[in-house]
Parts: C-alpha cells; sequence; structure tokens
C-alpha cells in the first residue's frame, strides 16, 4: 500500500461538477492498493495516516499528529500510484490490486481512519475525480506499508 499525504489547509475533491468530499486542515492523502496487499498493512497505514507527525507543535516543530490537531482527514483512492515507471515511455499497472480487491481494502481504511472520531471524507472509487487542495508547507510525504 502507498499513500501519498499532504498536510492541507483545505482540500476537496469533484466528480461530474459535484464537491462529493471536503475538508479544512488536516491531510489530503492519495492512497494506491497493490498486489498483496492486506487488511494487516491497512491497519498499519491507519495508525500512520493519524499519528504521522506533520503538523507544527510552539515551537514550529513537526510534533504534532493529525490527532493530536483534531484535525481532518480526505482519502483519494488512485491506483496510479503504483505504477512500474522503469522502463520505456508507458506506465504499467500491473502491481495495481484487482479493482475488487482495491476497493475493499480502500473502503476497510476508510472506515479505520473513521474510527478515530476525525472527520473523514473520500472521493469516488474508480472516478474521475478533480482535486484540489492548498498544500501548507508545502509538506508532502509517500507513506509505504
Amino acid at each position: 500500500m502507498i499513500s501519498v499525504l499532504q498536510r492541507v489547509k483545505k482540500a476537496s475533491v469533484e466528480v461530474s461538477g459535484d464537491t462529493i468530499g471536503q475538508i479544512q486542515q488536516g491531510l489530503c492523502v492519495l492512497v494506491a492498493v497493490e498486489k498483496g496487499d492486506t487488511l494487516a498493512q491497512v491497519e498499519k497505514m491507519a495508525k500512520k495516516l493519524l499519528q504521522y507527525r506533520v503538523f507544527s507543535d510552539a515551537n514550529d516543530k513537526m510534533n504534532l499528529s493529525l490527532k493530536d490537531i483534531k484535525g481532518e482527514l480526505l482519502l483519494i483512492s488512485q491506483f496510479t500510484l503504483a505504477a512500474d515507471t522503469s522502463k520505456g515511455l508507458r506506465p504499467s499497472f500491473s502491481g495495481s490490486a484487482e479493482p475488487v480487491q482495491a476497493k475493499a481494502l480502500f473502503e476497510a481504511l476508510v472506515e479505520m481512519c473513521s474510527l478515530s472520531g476525525l472527520k473523514v471524507e473520500t472521493g469516488q472509487f474508480a472516478a474521475d475525480m478533480q482535486v484540489s487542495l492548498v498544500n501548507d508547507g508545502p509538506v508532502t510525504f509517500t507513506l509505504n506499508t
């Protein structure tokens, strides 16, 4: 499982011109499920997303997590993160999980994160989405499980 985590002031996602998810201060996370991913990896990713310290404390050090600041979370499925770009000029998606498995594991991630009590919004699995955000910092990390 691969995630690109972005610290944001605000973020939203649209499908066919309709806003289907939006958050204020928190994290916008693009998520790819890879072949062989398991619920154990989903659980590990959920913990990382909620507890990864990317928000500044009173001393301007990244010591606070999403849970610490009671921030919001926007999760977007994005299979293209699992692309193999090592050969040629066209990506291969052979490492991506099959859509049925990917959707189930993505939904499990959403559910696990929602148990935190924080606001969790999502895009629409396998839809053509337009994601807008104001990256705060900018701060962006790639997380793997």
